[in-house]
Protein backbone atom coordinates (compact mmCIF):
# COMPACT_ATOMS: atom_id res chain seq x y z
CA UNK A 1 0.00 0.00 0.00
CA UNK A 2 1.60 3.28 -1.03
CA UNK A 3 1.62 6.31 0.93
CA UNK A 4 2.46 8.76 -0.74
CA UNK A 5 2.66 9.44 -5.10
CA UNK A 6 5.97 8.92 -6.76
CA UNK A 7 8.03 11.36 -6.27
CA UNK A 8 10.07 12.72 -9.83
CA UNK A 9 13.88 12.97 -9.53
CA UNK A 10 15.53 15.73 -10.52
CA UNK A 11 18.78 13.70 -12.12
CA UNK A 12 16.54 10.64 -13.72
CA UNK A 13 18.56 8.09 -15.23
CA UNK A 14 21.81 8.96 -12.52
CA UNK A 15 22.46 7.09 -10.24
CA UNK A 16 25.44 7.69 -7.39
CA UNK A 17 27.16 4.98 -5.56
CA UNK A 18 28.65 7.16 -2.80
CA UNK A 19 31.78 4.66 -1.77
CA UNK A 20 33.35 4.77 1.77
CA UNK A 21 36.32 7.28 1.97
CA UNK A 22 39.12 4.30 2.57
CA UNK A 23 42.21 6.50 1.45
CA UNK A 24 41.90 10.05 1.01
CA UNK A 25 44.85 11.63 -1.19
CA UNK A 26 44.27 15.52 0.29
CA UNK A 27 47.24 15.89 3.01
CA UNK A 28 45.47 19.05 4.79
CA UNK A 29 42.58 17.56 5.74
CA UNK A 30 41.22 20.33 8.16
CA UNK A 31 38.12 21.24 9.05
CA UNK A 32 36.53 23.53 6.76
CA UNK A 33 33.84 26.16 7.19
CA UNK A 34 30.70 25.60 4.61
CA UNK A 35 30.22 29.26 3.81
CA UNK A 36 33.95 30.21 3.39
CA UNK A 37 34.83 31.76 0.23
CA UNK A 38 38.37 29.89 -0.25
CA UNK A 39 38.82 27.96 -2.77
CA UNK A 40 42.46 25.78 -3.58
CA UNK A 41 43.61 23.21 -5.20
CA UNK A 42 45.04 20.07 -4.01
CA UNK A 43 48.52 19.35 -3.93
CA UNK A 44 50.61 17.02 -6.19
CA UNK A 45 49.46 13.43 -7.49
CA UNK A 46 50.26 10.74 -5.96
CA UNK A 47 51.16 7.71 -7.43
CA UNK A 48 48.07 6.32 -9.07
CA UNK A 49 49.27 2.74 -8.39
CA UNK A 50 49.31 3.11 -4.74
CA UNK A 51 45.45 4.82 -4.33
CA UNK A 52 43.01 2.88 -3.09
CA UNK A 53 40.54 6.07 -3.71
CA UNK A 54 41.01 9.61 -4.06
CA UNK A 55 39.02 12.81 -3.04
CA UNK A 56 38.91 14.50 -5.95
CA UNK A 57 36.53 17.58 -4.98
CA UNK A 58 35.77 19.04 -1.41
CA UNK A 59 32.42 20.97 -1.29
CA UNK A 60 31.80 22.58 1.71
CA UNK A 61 32.64 19.86 4.36
CA UNK A 62 31.56 17.33 2.03
CA UNK A 63 34.49 14.85 -0.31
CA UNK A 64 33.34 13.50 -3.77
CA UNK A 65 35.35 10.47 -4.54
CA UNK A 66 37.36 9.15 -7.27
CA UNK A 67 34.86 6.45 -6.51
CA UNK A 68 31.49 8.60 -7.09
CA UNK A 69 32.88 9.39 -10.87
CA UNK A 70 33.59 6.33 -11.96
CA UNK A 71 30.48 4.71 -10.37
CA UNK A 72 28.35 7.28 -11.78
CA UNK A 73 29.94 7.05 -15.22
CA UNK A 74 29.45 3.48 -15.34
CA UNK A 75 25.84 3.27 -14.44
CA UNK A 76 24.88 6.03 -17.48
CA UNK A 77 27.14 3.49 -19.73
CA UNK A 78 24.29 0.86 -18.43
CA UNK A 79 21.84 3.22 -19.13
CA UNK A 80 22.86 4.38 -22.12
CA UNK A 81 23.17 7.87 -20.53
CA UNK A 82 24.87 11.01 -22.50
CA UNK A 83 27.40 13.03 -21.48
CA UNK A 84 27.21 17.18 -22.24
CA UNK A 85 30.83 17.81 -22.86
CA UNK A 86 33.88 16.00 -21.29
CA UNK A 87 32.45 13.54 -18.56
CA UNK A 88 35.71 13.78 -16.72
CA UNK A 89 34.61 17.20 -15.94
CA UNK A 90 30.95 17.09 -16.15
CA UNK A 91 30.30 14.59 -13.64
CA UNK A 92 32.62 15.72 -11.06
CA UNK A 93 30.38 19.65 -11.17
CA UNK A 94 27.27 17.47 -11.17
CA UNK A 95 27.83 15.70 -8.22
CA UNK A 96 28.94 19.69 -6.87
CA UNK A 97 25.86 21.01 -7.32
CA UNK A 98 24.63 18.11 -5.71
CA UNK A 99 26.48 19.04 -2.63
CA UNK A 100 25.12 22.26 -3.26
CA UNK A 101 21.60 21.50 -2.26
CA UNK A 102 22.09 19.11 0.13
CA UNK A 103 24.24 21.52 1.93
CA UNK A 104 21.55 24.22 1.69
CA UNK A 105 18.67 21.36 2.81
CA UNK A 106 20.20 20.63 5.73
CA UNK A 107 20.31 24.64 6.23
CA UNK A 108 16.28 24.57 5.48
CA UNK A 109 15.90 21.64 7.64
CA UNK A 110 14.15 19.71 4.57
CA UNK A 111 13.01 16.38 5.19
CA UNK A 112 11.83 13.38 3.45
CA UNK A 113 10.17 9.77 4.85
CA UNK A 114 11.92 6.45 4.74
CA UNK A 115 8.49 5.15 2.61
CA UNK A 116 9.42 7.87 0.06
CA UNK A 117 12.73 6.73 -0.27
CA UNK A 118 11.68 3.08 -0.24
CA UNK A 119 9.70 3.60 -3.13
CA UNK A 120 11.51 5.88 -4.78
CA UNK A 121 14.48 3.01 -4.79
CA UNK A 122 11.52 0.22 -5.68
CA UNK A 123 10.62 2.24 -8.47
CA UNK A 124 14.21 2.34 -9.84
CA UNK A 125 14.75 -1.28 -9.08
CA UNK A 126 11.48 -2.18 -11.01
CA UNK A 127 12.19 0.21 -13.66
CA UNK A 128 15.64 -1.71 -14.34
CA UNK A 129 13.91 -4.85 -14.27
CA UNK A 130 11.44 -4.08 -16.90
CA UNK A 131 13.56 -1.69 -19.32
CA UNK A 132 16.62 -2.57 -18.98
CA UNK A 133 18.22 -5.59 -17.15
CA UNK A 134 14.77 -7.75 -18.58
CA UNK A 135 14.69 -9.68 -15.37
CA UNK A 136 15.08 -9.98 -11.74
CA UNK A 137 18.26 -12.41 -12.22
CA UNK A 138 19.71 -10.43 -14.61
CA UNK A 139 19.61 -7.12 -12.87
CA UNK A 140 21.55 -9.12 -10.07
CA UNK A 141 24.12 -10.90 -11.98
CA UNK A 142 25.01 -7.65 -13.91
CA UNK A 143 25.45 -5.61 -10.29
CA UNK A 144 26.51 -8.51 -8.72
CA UNK A 145 24.14 -8.19 -5.55
CA UNK A 146 21.31 -9.15 -4.44
CA UNK A 147 18.15 -7.04 -5.12
CA UNK A 148 18.32 -6.66 -0.72
CA UNK A 149 22.17 -5.60 -1.64
CA UNK A 150 20.90 -3.33 -4.13
CA UNK A 151 18.31 -1.78 -2.08
CA UNK A 152 20.66 -0.85 0.79
CA UNK A 153 23.20 0.57 -1.72
CA UNK A 154 20.74 3.10 -3.32
CA UNK A 155 19.14 4.29 -0.23
CA UNK A 156 21.52 7.07 0.68
CA UNK A 157 21.61 8.04 -2.91
CA UNK A 158 17.90 7.83 -3.76
CA UNK A 159 17.44 9.75 -0.02
CA UNK A 160 19.73 12.84 -1.24
CA UNK A 161 17.97 13.25 -4.63
CA UNK A 162 14.34 13.48 -2.79
CA UNK A 163 15.70 15.93 -0.34
CA UNK A 164 17.39 17.99 -3.32
CA UNK A 165 14.20 17.92 -5.60
CA UNK A 166 12.35 19.25 -2.01
CA UNK A 167 15.01 21.97 -1.80
CA UNK A 168 14.86 22.90 -5.12
CA UNK A 169 11.26 22.70 -4.80
CA UNK A 170 11.15 24.84 -1.88
CA UNK A 171 13.66 27.13 -3.76
CA UNK A 172 11.26 28.43 -6.22
CA UNK A 173 7.69 27.52 -4.74
CA UNK A 174 7.19 31.42 -4.61
CA UNK A 175 7.84 32.21 -8.34
CA UNK A 176 4.95 32.91 -10.51
CA UNK A 177 4.25 34.40 -14.02
CA UNK A 178 1.57 36.71 -15.04
CA UNK A 179 -0.64 36.47 -18.24
CA UNK A 180 1.37 39.40 -19.46
CA UNK A 181 4.41 37.80 -19.10
CA UNK A 182 3.42 34.74 -21.11
CA UNK A 183 2.07 37.02 -23.96
CA UNK A 184 5.55 39.09 -24.11
CA UNK A 185 7.53 36.17 -24.16
CA UNK A 186 5.88 34.22 -27.18
CA UNK A 187 5.06 37.73 -28.92
CA UNK A 188 9.12 37.88 -29.41
CA UNK A 189 9.28 34.28 -30.62
CA UNK A 190 9.09 33.49 -34.29
CA UNK A 191 6.55 31.16 -35.35
CA UNK A 192 8.74 28.04 -36.61
CA UNK A 193 10.39 28.57 -32.40
CA UNK A 194 6.89 28.12 -30.88
CA UNK A 195 6.92 24.86 -29.28
CA UNK A 196 5.33 21.95 -30.55
CA UNK A 197 2.12 20.68 -28.32
CA UNK A 198 1.94 16.40 -28.19
CA UNK A 199 -1.59 15.11 -28.98
CA UNK A 200 -4.07 15.34 -25.65
CA UNK A 201 -7.18 13.84 -25.31
CA UNK A 202 -10.00 13.30 -22.95
CA UNK A 203 -11.47 10.38 -21.82
CA UNK A 204 -14.26 8.76 -19.90
CA UNK A 205 -14.07 5.29 -18.37
CA UNK A 206 -16.37 3.01 -16.88
CA UNK A 207 -15.50 0.26 -14.67
CA UNK A 208 -16.44 -2.97 -13.23
CA UNK A 209 -14.14 -5.28 -10.38
CA UNK A 210 -14.69 -8.63 -11.01
CA UNK A 211 -16.57 -10.20 -8.31
CA UNK A 212 -13.89 -12.61 -5.90
CA UNK A 213 -15.28 -15.90 -4.80
CA UNK A 214 -15.71 -16.39 -1.65
CA UNK A 215 -13.73 -19.40 -1.35
CA UNK A 216 -10.95 -17.41 -2.23
CA UNK A 217 -11.90 -14.77 0.55
CA UNK A 218 -11.92 -17.54 3.04
CA UNK A 219 -8.43 -18.79 1.90
CA UNK A 220 -6.72 -15.76 2.18
CA UNK A 221 -8.43 -15.40 5.66
CA UNK A 222 -7.37 -18.28 6.52
CA UNK A 223 -3.63 -17.49 6.01
CA UNK A 224 -3.87 -14.76 8.10
CA UNK A 225 -4.74 -16.37 10.67
CA UNK A 226 -2.39 -18.50 10.47
CA UNK A 227 0.30 -16.14 10.37
CA UNK A 228 -1.25 -14.50 13.41
CA UNK A 229 -1.42 -17.85 15.42
CA UNK A 230 2.38 -18.85 14.44
CA UNK A 231 4.02 -14.98 15.60
CA UNK A 232 1.37 -15.88 18.73
CA UNK A 233 3.31 -19.04 19.56
CA UNK A 234 6.67 -17.59 19.00
CA UNK A 235 7.42 -19.89 15.74
CA UNK A 236 8.17 -16.95 14.48
CA UNK A 237 8.40 -13.27 13.49
CA UNK A 238 5.82 -10.49 12.50
CA UNK A 239 8.01 -9.18 10.17
CA UNK A 240 10.04 -12.17 8.30
CA UNK A 241 5.92 -13.33 7.42
CA UNK A 242 5.82 -10.18 5.41
CA UNK A 243 9.45 -10.59 3.67
CA UNK A 244 8.41 -14.01 2.46
CA UNK A 245 4.02 -13.46 1.89
CA UNK A 246 3.17 -9.81 1.86
CA UNK A 247 2.05 -8.68 -1.57
CA UNK A 248 2.68 -4.86 -1.16
CA UNK A 249 5.74 -3.84 -2.83
CA UNK A 250 6.34 -0.85 -0.81
CA UNK A 251 6.85 -2.65 2.35
CA UNK A 252 7.60 -6.29 2.11
CA UNK A 253 10.76 -6.24 1.92
CA UNK A 254 11.27 -4.36 5.28
CA UNK A 255 9.31 -6.84 7.04
CA UNK A 256 5.83 -4.71 6.54
CA UNK A 257 7.42 -2.10 8.57
CA UNK A 258 6.25 1.92 7.13
CA UNK A 259 9.81 3.06 8.32
CA UNK A 260 8.40 6.59 8.70
CA UNK A 261 5.51 7.54 11.96
CA UNK A 262 2.63 8.38 9.82
CA UNK A 263 -0.81 10.31 10.58
CA UNK A 264 -4.42 8.54 9.88
CA UNK A 265 -4.29 10.98 6.92
CA UNK A 266 -2.07 8.98 4.91
CA UNK A 267 -3.80 5.64 5.38
CA UNK A 268 -6.88 3.84 4.18
CA UNK A 269 -9.33 5.15 6.16
CA UNK A 270 -10.48 1.37 7.43
CA UNK A 271 -6.59 0.58 7.77
CA UNK A 272 -6.34 3.77 10.29
CA UNK A 273 -9.00 2.75 12.39
CA UNK A 274 -7.68 -0.84 13.34
CA UNK A 275 -3.92 0.57 13.36
CA UNK A 276 -4.46 3.74 15.62
CA UNK A 277 -6.99 1.16 17.77
CA UNK A 278 -3.49 -1.15 18.80
CA UNK A 279 -2.09 -0.69 22.26
CA UNK A 280 0.07 -3.96 22.46
CA UNK A 281 2.99 -4.24 20.12
CA UNK A 282 3.08 -8.18 20.98
CA UNK A 283 -0.70 -8.66 19.54
CA UNK A 284 -2.00 -8.52 16.09
CA UNK A 285 -4.35 -6.63 14.52
CA UNK A 286 -8.23 -8.42 13.06
CA UNK A 287 -8.16 -8.93 9.51
CA UNK A 288 -8.60 -5.98 7.84
CA UNK A 289 -10.30 -5.26 4.29
CA UNK A 290 -9.36 -2.49 2.24
CA UNK A 291 -9.74 -1.15 -1.29
CA UNK A 292 -6.30 -2.96 -1.47
CA UNK A 293 -6.69 -6.13 -0.17
CA UNK A 294 -7.09 -7.88 3.74
CA UNK A 295 -4.44 -6.91 6.25
CA UNK A 296 -3.05 -8.27 9.60
CA UNK A 297 -1.01 -5.09 11.47
CA UNK A 298 1.39 -5.01 13.99
CA UNK A 299 2.11 -1.62 16.55
CA UNK A 300 5.85 -1.06 17.20
CA UNK A 301 5.09 2.44 18.27
CA UNK A 302 2.69 5.38 19.16
CA UNK A 303 3.64 9.04 19.48
CA UNK A 304 0.36 11.15 20.05
CA UNK A 305 -1.35 11.29 17.09
CA UNK A 306 1.12 9.49 14.87
CA UNK A 307 1.96 5.84 14.66
CA UNK A 308 4.63 3.13 13.57
CA UNK A 309 3.44 -0.28 12.17
CA UNK A 310 3.87 -3.35 9.98
CA UNK A 311 1.91 -5.20 8.09
CA UNK A 312 0.97 -8.09 5.74
CA UNK A 313 -1.40 -7.77 2.41
CA UNK A 314 -2.78 -10.58 1.21
CA UNK A 315 -4.36 -10.04 -2.85
CA UNK A 316 -7.49 -12.26 -3.57
CA UNK A 317 -7.09 -13.73 -6.85
CA UNK A 318 -9.99 -13.32 -9.37
CA UNK A 319 -10.90 -16.05 -11.75
CA UNK A 320 -11.30 -15.84 -15.64
CA UNK A 321 -15.15 -16.32 -14.87
CA UNK A 322 -15.21 -13.54 -12.79
CA UNK A 323 -13.57 -11.34 -15.31
CA UNK A 324 -15.50 -12.80 -18.39
CA UNK A 325 -18.80 -11.90 -16.24
CA UNK A 326 -17.27 -8.67 -16.17
CA UNK A 327 -16.46 -8.37 -19.42
CA UNK A 328 -20.00 -9.15 -20.74
CA UNK A 329 -21.60 -6.77 -17.99
CA UNK A 330 -19.70 -3.74 -19.78
CA UNK A 331 -20.37 -5.02 -23.01
CA UNK A 332 -24.04 -4.60 -22.42
CA UNK A 333 -23.62 -1.61 -20.83
CA UNK A 334 -21.76 0.09 -23.80
CA UNK A 335 -24.02 -1.75 -26.50
CA UNK A 336 -26.78 0.21 -24.98
CA UNK A 337 -24.72 3.52 -25.19
CA UNK A 338 -23.91 3.29 -28.53
CA UNK A 339 -27.63 2.42 -28.97
CA UNK A 340 -28.68 5.48 -27.38
CA UNK A 341 -30.33 4.43 -25.18
CA UNK A 342 -28.52 5.66 -22.15
CA UNK A 343 -25.81 8.27 -22.28
CA UNK A 344 -22.38 7.22 -21.23
CA UNK A 345 -22.62 9.86 -18.31
CA UNK A 346 -25.22 8.76 -16.87
CA UNK A 347 -24.21 5.28 -17.48
CA UNK A 348 -20.78 6.23 -15.64
CA UNK A 349 -22.43 8.01 -12.72
CA UNK A 350 -25.10 4.70 -12.04
CA UNK A 351 -22.92 1.96 -12.97
CA UNK A 352 -18.86 2.63 -12.58
CA UNK A 353 -16.96 1.11 -9.67
CA UNK A 354 -14.00 4.18 -10.35
CA UNK A 355 -14.65 6.31 -7.21
CA UNK A 356 -12.69 9.32 -8.72
CA UNK A 357 -14.30 9.35 -11.96
CA UNK A 358 -17.92 8.16 -11.19
CA UNK A 359 -18.75 11.73 -9.88
CA UNK A 360 -17.79 13.52 -12.65
CA UNK A 361 -19.49 11.33 -15.55
CA UNK A 362 -16.25 9.37 -15.94
CA UNK A 363 -14.09 12.10 -17.45
CA UNK A 364 -10.65 10.99 -15.95
CA UNK A 365 -8.35 13.89 -14.34
CA UNK A 366 -4.66 14.28 -14.79
CA UNK A 367 -2.49 16.50 -12.49
CA UNK A 368 -1.04 19.36 -14.94
CA UNK A 369 2.53 20.84 -14.08
CA UNK A 370 1.02 23.49 -11.96
CA UNK A 371 -0.32 21.22 -9.51
CA UNK A 372 -3.83 21.58 -10.56
CA UNK A 373 -6.42 19.20 -12.31
CA UNK A 374 -7.12 18.69 -16.04
CA UNK A 375 -9.25 16.50 -17.63
CA UNK A 376 -6.26 16.61 -20.81
CA UNK A 377 -4.13 13.77 -21.08
CA UNK A 378 -0.74 13.41 -23.15
CA UNK A 379 -1.00 10.02 -24.10
CA UNK A 380 1.82 8.73 -22.35
CA UNK A 381 0.47 10.02 -18.94
CA UNK A 382 -2.18 7.82 -19.38
CA UNK A 383 -2.56 4.36 -18.13
CA UNK A 384 -0.85 1.86 -20.73
CA UNK A 385 -3.77 -0.59 -21.26
CA UNK A 386 -6.58 2.59 -21.69
CA UNK A 387 -3.85 4.63 -24.21
CA UNK A 388 -3.47 1.82 -25.91
CA UNK A 389 -7.97 1.63 -26.55
CA UNK A 390 -7.68 4.85 -26.78
CA UNK A 391 -5.01 5.12 -29.95
CA UNK A 392 -7.63 3.29 -31.81
CA UNK A 393 -10.76 5.09 -31.02
CA UNK A 394 -12.50 7.95 -32.96
CA UNK A 395 -13.77 10.90 -30.91
CA UNK A 396 -17.51 10.21 -29.47
CA UNK A 397 -16.81 6.07 -30.09
CA UNK A 398 -16.74 3.41 -27.09
CA UNK A 399 -14.55 0.67 -27.08
CA UNK A 400 -15.03 -2.66 -26.39
CA UNK A 401 -14.64 -4.02 -22.95
CA UNK A 402 -10.83 -4.81 -21.66
CA UNK A 403 -9.04 -5.89 -18.45
CA UNK A 404 -6.16 -3.90 -16.49
CA UNK A 405 -4.36 -3.33 -13.42
CA UNK A 406 -5.63 -0.70 -11.53
CA UNK A 407 -2.90 1.88 -10.69
CA UNK A 408 -4.54 2.71 -7.71
CA UNK A 409 -4.33 -0.60 -5.71
CA UNK A 410 -2.75 -3.16 -7.86
CA UNK A 411 -5.93 -4.68 -8.50
CA UNK A 412 -7.45 -6.04 -11.67
CA UNK A 413 -10.65 -4.30 -12.99
CA UNK A 414 -12.30 -4.55 -16.49
CA UNK A 415 -13.22 -1.37 -18.37
CA UNK A 416 -14.91 0.37 -21.06
CA UNK A 417 -13.69 3.87 -22.59
CA UNK A 418 -15.19 6.88 -24.79
CA UNK A 419 -13.00 9.20 -26.52
CA UNK A 420 -14.63 12.32 -25.96
CA UNK A 421 -11.92 14.93 -27.42
CA UNK A 422 -8.65 14.86 -29.45
CA UNK A 423 -6.20 17.47 -29.99
CA UNK A 424 -3.88 16.44 -32.41
CA UNK A 425 -0.07 17.78 -32.64
CA UNK A 426 -0.03 21.27 -33.21
CA UNK A 427 2.07 24.71 -32.36
CA UNK A 428 1.17 26.01 -29.54
CA UNK A 429 -1.09 29.66 -29.88
CA UNK A 430 -1.63 32.09 -26.77
CA UNK A 431 -5.63 31.02 -27.09
CA UNK A 432 -5.85 27.27 -27.12
CA UNK A 433 -2.43 26.56 -25.44
CA UNK A 434 -2.56 29.05 -22.91
CA UNK A 435 -1.56 26.87 -19.82
CA UNK A 436 1.09 25.72 -22.08
CA UNK A 437 2.80 28.68 -22.44
CA UNK A 438 2.52 29.29 -18.77
CA UNK A 439 4.20 25.97 -18.00
CA UNK A 440 6.63 26.81 -20.68
CA UNK A 441 7.64 30.67 -19.05
CA UNK A 442 7.33 29.59 -15.32
CA UNK A 443 9.48 26.57 -15.76
CA UNK A 444 12.10 28.69 -17.90
CA UNK A 445 12.07 31.56 -14.81
CA UNK A 446 12.39 28.74 -12.35
CA UNK A 447 15.56 27.65 -13.66
CA UNK A 448 16.99 31.17 -14.23
CA UNK A 449 16.36 31.33 -10.31
CA UNK A 450 18.16 28.28 -9.85
CA UNK A 451 20.86 28.63 -11.96
CA UNK A 452 21.94 32.03 -10.37
CA UNK A 453 21.26 30.70 -7.25
CA UNK A 454 24.22 27.46 -7.54
CA UNK A 455 26.28 30.53 -8.91
CA UNK A 456 25.73 32.39 -5.58
CA UNK A 457 26.35 29.52 -3.62
CA UNK A 458 29.65 28.45 -5.19
CA UNK A 459 31.08 31.88 -4.62
CA UNK A 460 30.05 31.62 -0.45
CA UNK A 461 31.00 27.72 -0.53
CA UNK A 462 34.27 26.04 0.06
CA UNK A 463 35.47 24.07 -2.58
CA UNK A 464 38.48 22.47 -2.88
CA UNK A 465 39.39 21.06 -6.92
CA UNK A 466 42.43 18.11 -7.65
CA UNK A 467 45.09 19.88 -9.82
CA UNK A 468 43.83 17.95 -12.89
CA UNK A 469 40.09 19.93 -13.40
CA UNK A 470 41.76 23.26 -13.10
CA UNK A 471 41.04 23.20 -17.03
CA UNK A 472 38.00 21.70 -17.47
CA UNK A 473 34.89 23.69 -19.25
CA UNK A 474 32.65 24.28 -16.45
CA UNK A 475 28.77 24.87 -16.87
CA UNK A 476 28.99 27.22 -14.20
CA UNK A 477 31.66 29.49 -13.09
CA UNK A 478 33.52 30.25 -9.70
CA UNK A 479 34.51 26.79 -9.12
CA UNK A 480 38.12 28.10 -9.93
CA UNK A 481 39.35 31.55 -8.75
Amino acid sequence: MRLRCKTALWLAGSVFFFAGMNAGTVRDNGAVGADSTKVDSVEAEPDPASVVDEVIWVVGDEPILLSDVENTRLQGEYEGIKWQGNPDCTIPEQLAVQKLFLHQAAIDSIEVSESEVAQSVEDQINYWIQSVAGSKEKLEEYKNMSISELRQTLHDDFRDRLLINREREQLVEDITVSPADVRRYFDALPEDSLPIVPTEVEVQIITRTPRVEQSEIDRIKNELREYTERVTKGETSFATLARLYSEDPGTAHQGGEFQDYVGRGVLDPTFANVAFNLTDPNKISKIVETEYGFHIIQLIDKRGDRIKVRHILRKPKVTQESIDFAKSQLDSIAGDIRAGKISFDRAAGLISDDKDTRNNNGLMANRGNDGRMTSRFQMRSLPSEVARVVDTLKVGEVSAPFQMISEKNGRTVCAVVRLKNRVETHRATITEDFQVMKDIVLAKRKEEFITNWIKEKIKNTYVRINERYKNCDFQYEGWIR
